[in-house]
């Protein structure tokens, strides 16, 4: 805690009486004879590291997690990896956000300002169980890989259900992902079936058609056995589209017709560590990595995160920007095992002026609104004051993350968007579907700070050579297990790619080479807009091209001296006697965007004579960017051409 600066925020006692993490303490502290019901923060953070197994049971008990828990919480809880969590237990994922079957509101959806729809929880529940249905019939079967290429949208929560109450395993990608994007996640998982790909989506007023691309995937996925393609962007066009060239393809529509009576679920309870998710890590070197994570983790993880850190009750309404490509989007599907009512968004956030997620928050009574710091930036610049046009009177957290929120964005938002909120900077990342750090509805806000690390979790900031440090930057840590690392890689059997991701820069500590650095990016992972993205998937595309030798990309402060977000600049070495000219660097931003994503494509390109690398040939982005925002280059003995950095040093270019 700051104890330098008066907090810029601070809960009421009465708040802080009513409280999801209030009510936790007193039964935890009831349960296990200890004195958590006074405690602060820090005394229940010790404590849920210090005796993980009565912290982790009381989140088992606490949430109502419906399944056996067993007698045993942990085995070799010391050990990273090795440690077993509940290694007794049976759950199911799908059940226990499913624990709901009444009229009240589970999803509620729009599409930009074009379609809105919502869906009771009973409502929910039938359309799990027609999927789940036909899940089965066309042969899933736990262990299965059921892939989504979707928007934020109903179908999406829907086939995710549906797959988790089998005990398949699902992954998505969000649909402004190219072709190869795509193909280089899901062809890695050889997915069964390609579960509801989109017809298109909306973005800034515009529908965008994804058929082809889509006919494409499948064609290049031996694996699919069916392609079911929901109609959202035809109908929002006032049309649709033919599916009759995506191979396997099938409407959804006929999917589901003979499944049209199913009422119930067969849950398959399953062990706590059964694989539930593949997520994908940035694809810093090579393909992205497929992370597999387990079902029982993440459920109790989000509890902890939902009910404790974010204080979400039964019947509050949260809502996240985000996309299906995104962990964000799992955190927030799991809200449903709190009781939450989803409120999920495709489309540009500042469709009318910035003010449509506002109109959102208003007309459905948003509790919790989660976005962006490049989001609370761009807003500020714009001078949008919600406040003053938004009546937010049932919004109680503000949430931000994909970057730092800088002191100002602090400024902003309880200046102009609402003053007696909880907002919470927190960071985690696609590595653990959750946060290391996070926020704490019982404890004050200070401009510029994330407020904790979460509950359960050993975070420590490491320097070089492994020493804890306080006041300084470093790498953030996990010096002890917990439930929700990842049970491994996708075909990684020996799990020497997983050991060589977290555990091998400081033994038995977890320390992701992608990191989740607070201030400052690894130099293999870009940050632009607060979305994570990987530089390979930039190479990749770029030496595809004939003109281009070689490329070198970085992160570049944008503008300069704000740390809270980054531009994307790539150098190009072309061969000999070219030169870049407008139609090359069209060209560059085509090949990008069409087999990545939007967010892939840089800012700026400019071309160079040489890019510098060690001696064993690996280019040196880290020396690259340090050069671009004048900063010392360390290890200069490690290059093989030093002189090179010169090509990128006080270049006029990246002054606007």
């Amino acid at each position: 805690m700051n104890t330098t600066t008066a907090p810029i925020w601070q809960p009421s006692a009465r708040r802080i009486a009513g409280t999801r993490l209030t009510a936790f303490a007193k039964a935890a502290g009831k349960r296990w004879n200890r004195r958590l019901a006074s405690a602060d923060f820090l005394t229940l953070h010790a404590w849920s590291i210090e005796h993980p197994e009565e912290f982790w049971a009381s989140v088992w008990e606490f949430g109502e997690v419906r399944g056996e828990m067993g007698r045993t919480v942990v085995i070799d809880r010391e050990k990273m990896p090795g440690a077993q969590w509940f290694p007794e237990a049976q759950l199911n994922f799908a059940e226990n956000l499913l624990r709901r079957r009444d009229d009240g509101d589970a999803l509620v959806f729009w599409g930009e300002d074009k379609v809105k729809g919502r869906a009771s929880h009973a409502e929910l529940y039938r359309a799990v169980a027609q999927t789940a249905a036909a899940l089965r019939a066309m042969g899933v079967v736990k262990g299965d890989r059921v892939a989504a290429y979707l928007p934020n949208q109903p179908a999406a929560v829907v086939a995710m259900l549906a797959t988790a109450s089998i005990g398949a395993i699902f992954s998505s990608a969000s649909p402004d992902f190219g072709v190869q994007g795509v193909v280089d996640r899901f062809g890695q998982i050889e997915p069964k079936l390609l579960l509801f790909a989109c017809d298109g989506y909306l973005y800034n007023g515009k529908t965008i058609d994804c058929l082809g691309k889509v006919a494409e995937i499948a064609a290049r996925m031996p694996s699919l056995e069916r392609v079911v393609v929901v109609s959202y962007a035809g109908n929002a066009a006032g049309g649709g589209g033919d599916i009759a060239a995506v191979k396997h393809g099938v409407s959804l529509t006929d999917f589901l017709a003979p499944f049209v009576d199913e009422r119930e679920i067969r849950f398959e309870r399953l062990p706590f560590n059964h694989p539930l998710y593949i997520m994908y890590s940035s694809g810093t070197t090579g393909v992205p990595k497929c992370i597999v994570h387990c079902a029982g983790g993440v459920l109790l993880q989000h509890i902890k995160e939902h009910q404790l850190q974010s204080d979400v009750h039964p019947d509050d309404r949260l809502f996240y920007f985000t996309t299906c490509g995104w962990m964000m989007w799992n955190w927030l599907v799991s809200a449903l095992a709190s009781g939450a009512t989803l409120l999920l968004y495709d489309g540009s956030p500042f469709v009318g002026r910035g003010s449509v997620l506002f109109d959102y928050a208003d007309a459905e009574r948003m509790t919790h609104f989660g976005t962006s710091a490049k989001f609370i930036d761009a807003i500020a610049k714009i001078e949008l004051k919600p406040r003053q046009t938004h009546k937010l009177e049932h919004v109680r957290a503000v949430f931000s993350t994909g970057s730092p929120l800088v002191a100002e964005g602090f400024d902003y938002v309880y200046a102009n968007i609402k003053q007696d909120i909880l907002l919470a900077s927190v960071s985690g990342g696609t590595d653990i579907i959750s946060c290391f750090v996070i926020g704490n509805p019982n404890g004050p806000v200070h401009r510029g700070e994330i407020q904790c690390a979460g509950l359960g979790m050993s975070v420590e900031v490491f320097n070089d050579e492994g020493r804890p440090v306080r006041g300084e930057k470093g790498e953030l840590v996990c010096t002890r297990s917990f439930p929700v690392m990842p049970i491994g890689f996708w075909k990684d059997a020996d799990g020497a790619k997983y050991r060589t991701a977290y555990f091998e820069r400081f033994d038995n500590i977890w320390c992701p080479h992608s990191g989740f650095i607070i201030y400052g990016r690894s130099d293999a992972t870009l940050n632009p807009g607060g979305v994570r993205i990987g530089t390979a998937e930039i190479y990749r595309q770029v030496e595809k091209l004939h003109e281009v030798v070689e490329s070198i990309v970085v992160g570049q402060d944008w503008p300069p001296g704000n740390s809270g977000d980054v531009r994307v600049v790539l150098f190009v070495k072309l061969r000999d006697g070219l030169a870049l000219d407008d139609v090359l660097e069209k060209r560059i931003k085509a090949v990008i965007k069409d087999n990545t994503t939007p967010r892939h494509v840089p800012a700026k390109i400019l071309q160079v004579a040489d890019i510098p690398r060690t001696k064993s040939g690996k280019i040196v982005e880290l020396a690259v960017r340090n050069v671009v925002h004048d900063a010392a280059v360390k290890n200069l003995e490690a290059l093989a051409n030093p002189e090179a950095l010169e090509y990128f040093r006080a270049r006029v270019e990246l002054k606007s």
